[in-house]
């Protein structure tokens, strides 16, 4: 698909979910896309073949929790691919990303993308998320398809700085899974998403990590 149809396709969505950014911002998104598309032939690391298809379903979709994100320290979990983390960090340049994965190709990926892509505000890291211990607590902590909401916050609690909070990306299950939080988290907010051109239902899920 051309640049220019891309971008227009960017924009428009961007423009649904009421989501501002620059034009270098968008022209970085794409660029994002181009390198996935690239290494996804090789390594299959998504799904999702088409690089149309790949604006609504991974750049809009990881976008749509923008407003969600809080603090200046931000971690994505399980972050594959980059999603939602990599778009998120080229929307919030102030803000400091780590993209965690345990795979090493997906890190590898991940490593190029952000060197490619001139990004200096994330930080890639390999490890097992029960492994890593960061210097310093997150802020918020992000996570897409990556396990059910009670395992999420078990498994990320070290992660975060009291007062802290996960956004989970959730499907039509998100109702079950948030009947079984463990204790010491409180959900502020479950919000359904209207991604532009994607199918299925979409929630956001915020949970904050109590004193």
């Amino acid at each position: 698909m051309p640049e220019d149809d891309l971008l227009l396709r960017l924009d428009s969505g961007l423009q649904r979910l009421g989501i501002a950014l620059s034009d270098a911002q968008q022209e970085t998104l794409i660029a994002y896309l181009r390198i996935l598309e690239k290494w996804n032939r090789a390594y299959n690391l998504t799904a999702v073949r088409d690089i149309g298809q790949m604006v609504e379903r991974h750049l809009l979709d990881s976008l749509a929790v923008l407003p969600l994100i809080r603090g200046r320290r931000c971690i994505d979990v399980g972050s594959g691919a980059g999603l939602p983390g990599l778009p998120l960090a080229v929307a919030s340049p102030p803000t400091a990303w780590t993209l965690l994965d345990s795979s090493a190709k997906k890190t590898r990926f991940l490593i190029q993308a952000v060197a490619q892509l001139g990004l200096s505000n994330i930080e890639v890291m390999q490890s097992r998320v029960e492994r890593y211990t960061p210097a310093t607590p997150f802020d918020t902590v992000t996570a897409r398809a990556f396990s059910p909401l009670g395992a999420l916050l078990r498994e990320t609690a070290h992660l975060l700085a009291t007062g802290g909070q996960v956004v989970a990306l959730k499907g039509k299950n998100v109702r079950q899974e948030m009947t079984e939080l463990p204790s010491g988290f409180t959900i502020t907010a479950t919000e359904r998403l209207e991604i532009p051109g994607a199918e299925g239902e979409r929630y956001a899920v915020v949970v904050r990590k109590e004193p």
